[in-house]
């Protein structure tokens, strides 16, 4: 292999077992969500709010909190049944960046409530800090 090459393949190693692009995501949505006037100290203290969260065991920073979730719910359940398609449910997913796209869901058939789906935006969104 030439020396561009397995510097390039080195580079692609090393991003994917640190997932640093996953990390990088995550880090631009927290600031497109949040839009502070001063990004980079933003940036900041969220990698610091990160480090301990790993380093004590308290809840990683969330860029959705629980009246986001619930706005995000309603937005998709226009008819007010108190529930959502499954389709709506994995899009919803898939747009806050909380699964894969290729990523294959169970679908039972069971339209979603607003308590499943909280519970799941929450725990993938746990799962994903953690394992940064």
């Amino acid at each position: 292999m030439d020396p561009v090459g397995d510097r390039e393949f080195q580079a692609k190693l090393y991003l994917e077992r640190h997932r640093i692009m996953e990390l990088l995501g995550q880090l631009t949505s927290f600031l497109l969500f949040a839009r502070p006037k001063k990004p980079r100290e933003y940036l900041i203290s969220l990698l610091e709010r990160l480090r301990v969260a790993k380093a004590t065991g308290v809840a990683f920073p969330y860029f959705m909190d629980n009246s986001n979730i619930v706005s995000m719910f309603e937005m998709m359940d226009t008819a007010g049944r108190g529930c959502i398609s499954f389709v709506q449910y994995k899009e919803a997913l898939k747009n806050l960046g909380l699964c894969a796209a290729d990523e294959v869901f169970n679908d039972d058939g069971h339209a979603i409530t607003l308590d499943k789906f909280r519970d799941e935006v929450n725990k993938r969104m746990e799962k994903m800090w953690s394992m940064f």
